[in-house]
Order: structure tokens, then sequence, then C-alpha cells
């Protein structure tokens, strides 16, 4: 299971009209990357804190990246910290490996113009059509990291939750960095009109 993977594979193939910005699909993006390390036992959890495991190595780059990445000696970093650290930049990072990979694809918007490419999509290969399995059956993780991106409705009731405690925390970590973002973006927001104000004069 890859979970950042899968993510990035979905948020491009439903979130056509409304994608999520770089930084909320980064923040997502670390924390999948989090819920994989956890479940390869590469970390644990010790209350907020990222204990790394003893099997450094997942198998995959970017996750192996991940893993090597952690504080390896006391004070271990926060969920928080992890998620602001490794998340930056981290949506260009998957698009690269990805695309390295052909796994994703640019969409031609003109059959006379083969040099003239669309948007970025998934290309038609397990790896599409095993996220895509993950995100009709409403897996848990995947589902709750879509809504917290905005490309998924919030659940019904009665839905499958997240029965592991650890990679509950974890979801629940970036609802709250997304929710800061959210809350930075308002406030830089509402700076630049004053400023703009001010320039305008009366």
């Amino acid at each position: 299971m890859n979970t950042p993977r899968d993510l990035l594979i979905i948020t491009l193939e439903v979130a056509s009209d409304r994608p999520p910005g770089k930084g909320d699909l980064s923040l997502a993006l670390a924390g999948a990357e989090l819920v994989d390390l956890l479940d390869a036992r590469a970390a644990r959890l010790r209350d907020e804190y990222i204990v790394p495991g003893d099997n450094r190595a997942v198998g995959e780059r970017l996750l192996d990246e991940a893993s090597a990445s952690l504080a390896r000696q006391e004070p271990f970093e926060t969920i928080e910290d992890w998620l602001w650290r490794r998340g930056r930049g981290l949506a260009d990072s998957y698009v690269t490996a990805l695309g390295s990979e052909g796994l994703i694809t640019q969409q031609r918007r003109f059959r006379r113009l083969p040099f003239v490419t669309g948007r970025t999509v998934p290309a038609d290969t397990p790896a599409r059509r095993s996220a895509l399995e993950r995100w009709t059956s409403d897996e848990p993780v995947l589902a709750t990291l879509g809504e917290a991106v905005g490309i998924r409705d919030e659940r019904p009731e009665g839905a499958p939750e997240v029965a592991d405690e650890a990679v509950a925390t974890v979801l629940d970590a970036v609802h709250d960095a997304l929710r800061d973002l959210e809350a930075e973006r308002q406030k830089r927001s509402i700076e630049q009109a004053a400023f703009d104000n001010v320039w305008r004069g009366p």
C-alpha cells in the first residue's frame, strides 16, 4: 500500500475542476507518508512524538527518504512539526517521481498541436486502478485524506472509521495543519487588502 501515491493519483483523477492548493496537498502527502511509515513499522508514536522504528527501508524511494529523515535521537519530532517540515514542496516531488515512473502524464489538449499539453492526469496503469479501487471502496484512510484536501464530501454516518489509534491521530493532525494553513492565508489576504487600501487612498 502506498498512500501518498494513491492520494496524488486520486487527486489528479477527480479534482480537475477544483484542485487543492499545493500547500494543502503537500501537507496531506506528508501525513500519508507517516501513515505508511507507521504501517511498515518504520515509525511509531509516543503521544504526539514520532519515534523511529527498526525498519528504515520501506521499499519505495520517497517513503524511504521520509523514513531516513526521521529524527533518530530525543527530543523526537512532533507530528505537527513533521507535517510542516516534510510537507515543504512534497507535492512537486511526488509529481516528478510519478511522472518518471510513467504513472502520470500530460494530457494533450490539441491533437494537431502535440507540443501543447493540458493538465496532468494519471496514466492507465495498475497503480491507477488500484488507487481507484481503494477510493471507490471508501477505504477510511484515503477517504479521510481526500476529505481533508477538499476532493471528497464529508463522509456519511456509518462509513468505515479508521481503526488504528495512531493513524487516526496522524489524520487529525493533518486536519489541524490544513486549518492552520487556511487561517494563515486568510490573515495574509486581510493584511494585503488593508495594505492596498492604504496605497489606494480615500
